[in-house]
């Protein structure tokens, strides 16, 4: 593969009820980006739909195979000849159940990848603050990883963020980029936003890019915004506010190995043992091997 520098874009949004209002939305941001020289572009969590009622929510999804938010994305995709990375949808799976999907569309307008969020953002926040994915999505099982022209791509969303070890794993199959497209809370995003996309990079050694939802949504909802562009050693290479925009900047696969022969830690992870104090403090007890 080309070891090629490349534009990537972050489209950050504010998305609403209307999936057809958010996708025309998104095309023009998504424009902009190719009008920037962008060659790889990513929308954000939710790009179709930002609804907290249920009824909301499965009153506008439907299945994959008749979404038009998809067939636009991958129309758009061709005719603008970009990779261009739908952070997620919300698909209907089942008549109870949705997936919070993301979709990897290539320049020639094929998915070329799809990813299930597979951890749910279930939480008790401060204020009262309550969220509850598993009522309306089916998690997913599987780690997706996606081979651009520029080198593989490791496929997260939103919540995963908060689990390293789907990051190393990704890292260890060969991700030498990681995708967190997102809709973080404004109240967790102030706490721990940059702090952990900044940490995905640094132990693994890996770009991240991080399109996100920013601002008051229409159903209520006040997200972070900041959609990140982070190196490999963990610098910040460009970062959105809250408002709607196009996040950019120029990406060189070689700092990849760079910072990684600086800190080779992918290489280091041993192996061991977990250990438990039993009843004597001087006494350790095995419970199990780390996998």
């Amino acid at each position: 593969m080309s070891a090629a520098t490349f534009k990537a874009a972050m489209i950050q949004m504010r998305a609403g009820l209307t999936p057809a209002a958010n996708v025309d939305a998104a095309v023009k941001l998504i424009g902009e980006a190719k009008q920037g020289g962008a060659a790889y572009v990513q929308t954000p969590e939710m790009t179709n739909i930002l609804a907290a009622k249920r009824e909301q929510l499965f009153a506008a999804v439907v299945e994959e195979g008749r979404d038009a938010a998809l067939a636009t994305f991958r129309e758009l995709a061709r005719k603008l000849g970009i990779f261009l990375h739908v952070g997620s949808l919300a698909v209907r799976i089942s008549p109870d159940k949705a997936a919070n999907r993301s979709f990897l569309i290539d320049h020639k307008g094929e998915v070329a990848a799809r990813y299930d969020k597979i951890h749910m953002f279930d939480v008790d926040l401060a204020g009262g603050e309550s969220y509850r994915e598993s009522n309306n999505y089916r998690p997913g099982e599987s780690g997706v990883l996606s081979d651009l022209p520029w080198g593989r791509l490791g496929l997260t969303i939103c919540y995963d963020l908060r689990f390293p070890a789907l990051y190393r794993a990704l890292a260890e199959a060969g991700a030498i980029m990681l995708a967190i497209p997102s809709a973080f809370t404004r109240q967790t995003g102030e706490a721990h936003w940059h702090v952990l996309n900044r940490a995905r990079a640094i132990e693994n050694g890996c770009f991240v890019f991080a399109a996100a939802q920013g601002g008051k949504h229409e159903n209520g909802r006040e997200t972070f915004g900041h959609s990140l562009i982070v190196d490999p050693w963990g610098r910040i290479l460009a970062e959105g506010g809250t408002e709607p925009g196009v996040v950019m900047a120029e990406i060189d696969p070689a700092e990849v190995a760079k910072a990684r022969a600086r800190i080779p830690s992918l290489q280091h992870g041993r192996r061991f043992e977990l250990v438990e104090p039993m009843a004597e403090p001087s006494h350790l007890h095995v419970v199990r091997s780390a996998e």
